[in-house]
């Protein structure tokens, strides 16, 4: 489990304090503190909830999933409970107090606490994170997110898995559709991973405008979205039938190794993509696009 640790520490802003892990994971010189920033500030929120919730957004019902998992171990959660170097370490302890438990029945019980931490908060989401963040890290982080792969799935191998869909995965709630849901809302379950399927980051938006000569406004991904969708909605739709359907195959691909859990975001996926397909399709003209506007 120092392998955990090590990852849990790497996952904070860059500190010579840490060089030491970074040169013995092979991972090279420590990264810039621009280099974190840009990828868990503006491009990937280290935090369970955004990928998790329903909205897409900090906090909420999939955080406080993560507190009364704190609440049920009879611990204080952190301020924090679902930021990823919080939950990694997490995961460690539990490790530890499974392999210091001498007697028999109270170290399955830690077991059992470690399995269900596993399936319910960290595979549930982490793969797909991870398959997003080695399309657009730095190469330390990508290579810290390659050490973070490999050690999940080989604990996924080691524990029994859990049969029922961990509860984030339950929601029966996809994309919103425009025809009968504000526009608004549209945006922000596109931008919700539970609920779209995918990951749509900063860069992503950006290589959308650059793919379709459109312009690219500054502010939040919500905003560039609309600014997108306001000049030329038919062409956004079919980029984001794309991705989507890319997202498709990359869930299925996962199917060996991660079961129901990459069915379930492979569903979410390909339910978007005849979602967007059905909106390109109904868009005739850009006088047409009523739908994706707030009016």
């Amino acid at each position: 489990m120092e392998l955990f640790r090590a990852l849990a520490v790497l996952a904070e802003p860059p500190s010579e304090q840490v060089a030491p892990l970074a040169e013995a994971l092979d991972l090279g010189a420590l990264p810039e503190a621009s280099e974190y920033t840009e990828l868990f500030v503006f491009q990937l929120y280290p935090y369970a909830s955004v990928y998790l919730g329903a909205e897409g957004m900090l906090g909420g019902e999939a955080r406080d999933r993560v507190a009364g998992f704190w609440r049920a171990l009879g611990q204080t959660p952190p301020p924090e409970p679902d930021h990823l170097s919080v939950m990694l370490a997490l995961y460690a302890r539990l490790s530890d107090f499974e392999e210091r438990e001498g007697d028999a029945r109270r170290r399955e019980s830690w077991r059992h606490a470690r399995r269900a931490f596993l399936w319910e908060h960290l595979l549930s989401w982490l793969p797909v994170y991870l398959k997003k963040l080695s399309e657009v890290a730095s190469p330390f982080y990508r290579g810290w997110g390659e050490l973070l792969t490999r050690a999940l799935l080989e604990e996924s191998k080691t524990l029994e898995m859990q049969t029922p869909l961990p509860m984030a995965l339950r929601d029966g709630r996809r994309l919103a559709d425009p025809r009968s849901a504000e526009a608004d809302e549209f945006r922000q379950t596109l931008l919700s991973p539970a609920r779209s399927g995918m990951i749509l980051t900063r860069s992503d938006l950006a290589r959308a405008a650059r793919k379709l000569g459109l312009g690219l406004r500054a502010g939040e991904r919500k905003f560039v979205l609309q600014s997108l969708f306001d000049q030329d909605a038919k062409a956004v739709l079919g980029w984001l039938r794309d991705e989507a359907t890319l997202w498709t195959n990359q869930h299925r691909e996962q199917r060996p190794t991660l079961g129901q859990i990459a069915e379930a975001w492979e569903e979410r996926a390909r339910s978007s993509a005849t979602l967007l397909a059905e909106l390109e399709a109904a868009i005739k003209t850009n006088d047409e696009c009523g739908m994706m506007n707030d009016e």
